[in-house]
């Protein structure tokens, strides 16, 4: 049964010099609970592609549905909503908040939905645990490796208990060993988990061990 539909997406980027396709009809049909890899040259529109799945950018045209749902003809709060409690995001730059420790960044999405604080924290201290963090939860993002700081934001990720996990570039700023340590972490919480995955990677040897590879070029989906 198909999770996600995308059906003749298309972005254009209009300036008064010049008008950019970034996308140019893009269907794609994704799986509950499937890995995807998504890979292309730089500029093939791959993070343009993420954002507007994740609801973060609107298309030019086209449609994608979640569920049957077409995201882009519900009003803003709703889809707000509706992405704080469907979709997590990890991004290429982890995007934490300075100021706050692990354990309350991993926290953000749940008290944005009004979880009880008690709940956020318990489902945060899990999470954190489960990614090898159990001894940083107070540590700021500034006291944290690389990629401990990546296996915060993908706890933060998680903690809606999401049904569809983007990653764009995670591995991106990260050594080889640590990259292959994070792949192998989104694997293990996507086995213990119930979510579907699509990951963004120039790394074709990390690609391979997802249940499908699709490669984007010139704003298309090549083959």
């Amino acid at each position: 049964m198909s999770l996600i539909a995308v059906q003749n997406l298309t972005k254009v980027f209009q300036t008064r010099q010049s008008r950019v396709e970034v996308l140019k009809g893009i269907d794609l049909i994704v799986g509950e609970r499937e890995r995807i890899a998504i890979m292309g040259t730089s500029g093939a529109g791959k993070t343009t592609f993420m954002h507007i799945l994740g609801g973060l950018d609107y298309p030019s045209s086209g449609t994608v549905r979640i569920d049957g749902k077409d995201i882009f003809q519900i009003n803003n709060a709703e889809r707000d909503a509706f992405r704080n409690k469907t979709i997590g995001f990890v991004f290429q730059f982890h995007q934490l908040l300075p100021e706050f420790s692990a354990l309350e960044n991993v926290m953000i999405p749940a008290l944005i939905a009004r979880w009880p604080v008690e709940q956020a924290k318990e489902r945060a201290t899990l999470l954190l645990e489960q990614v090898g963090l159990r001894q940083r939860l107070f540590h700021k993002p500034g006291e944290l490796s690389g990629g401990e700081q990546q296996r915060v934001a993908v706890a933060r990720a998680l903690v809606m208990r999401p049904r569809i996990l983007l990653a764009d570039e995670p591995t991106g700023n990260l050594d080889s060993r640590t990259s292959d340590e994070m792949f192998e972490l989104l694997n293990q919480l996507h086995g213990e988990g119930d979510f579907t995955m699509l990951i963004v990677t120039h790394d074709a040897a990390l690609a391979r061990r997802q249940d499908r590879v699709v490669v984007m070029k010139d704003g298309r989906i090549d083959g």
